[in-house]
């Protein structure tokens, strides 16, 4: 069962780990790359913070964004922005967000993200929580993938999973190592591919964040999986 007031709590507080994190940094290293290419420390903070507003907006019953070039324009605009300037960004972006998911609301309605995609509202919490967590990984500044929490990592596996089960660009793959558990993905043609490893490291490939070198491949070679 999904419990959007504890993933709102939780979002809370990896909003707080992040903002810790990049205080740590200067207006030097905000422009220095991040772990995204293409994208400095600075488009990365910037992205979370018009994330926030962007899923205030689907709960709000509006469009997330604009429109794609829009979303990627206020991301090009903000990135080059002093220190100051984005954690104050995601700051109150984070609180704006905390205030609409604290509203009385049908939180088992249906709600439309990018590219026409639906999902239950009370998911919503949760993917914020994705957006914060990974691209705390990915500003590169100490936080790694084998410091998420637990919970989050097996939850995570499960949600890229579902998202690439029916890929027919993918093989059937079984992933194990999940905390135990197994799951099914890719498409339905073909012999199985079984991939394991730590949980981690699962995620950081289904995420695109990893290369899966860490982990083993049986009954074929480990997938090429398309972008997220």
């Amino acid at each position: 069962m999904i419990d959007h007031a504890q993933d709102l709590a939780s979002v809370r507080e990896a909003t707080d780990r992040l903002l810790t994190a990049a205080a740590e940094m200067d207006n030097a290293a905000v422009a220095e790359p991040s772990r995204l290419p293409g994208w400095s420390r600075g488009h990365v903070l910037a992205h979370v913070a018009r994330n926030a507003d962007a899923l205030v907006n689907v709960l709000a019953g509006r469009p997330m964004y604009e429109s794609a070039e829009a979303r990627d324009a206020d991301i090009a605009r903000d990135a080059a922005r002093p220190l100051d300037t984005h954690l104050a960004d995601v700051r109150e972006s984070a609180a704006r967000f905390q205030e609409e998911g604290a509203r009385p609301a049908d939180w088992a309605r249906t709600v439309e993200l990018r590219n026409g995609v639906l999902d239950q509202a009370a998911r919503i919490p949760f993917r914020r929580l994705i957006e914060v967590e990974l691209h705390h990984v990915d500003l590169g500044v100490g936080y790694e993938l084998e410091d998420l929490p637990d919970e989050f990592v097996r939850r995570e596996i499960q949600f890229l999973a579902d998202r690439f089960s029916g890929n027919a660009s993918v093989p059937p793959v079984i992933l194990t190592g999940n905390n135990g558990h197994t799951l099914r993905t890719g498409g339905t043609e073909g012999t199985p591919v079984t991939v394991g490893g730590p949980a981690w490291d699962l995620l950081g490939w289904l995420a695109g964040r990893r290369d899966g070198a860490a982990l083993e491949a049986s009954g074929g070679p480990l997938p090429a999986l398309p972008p997220l």
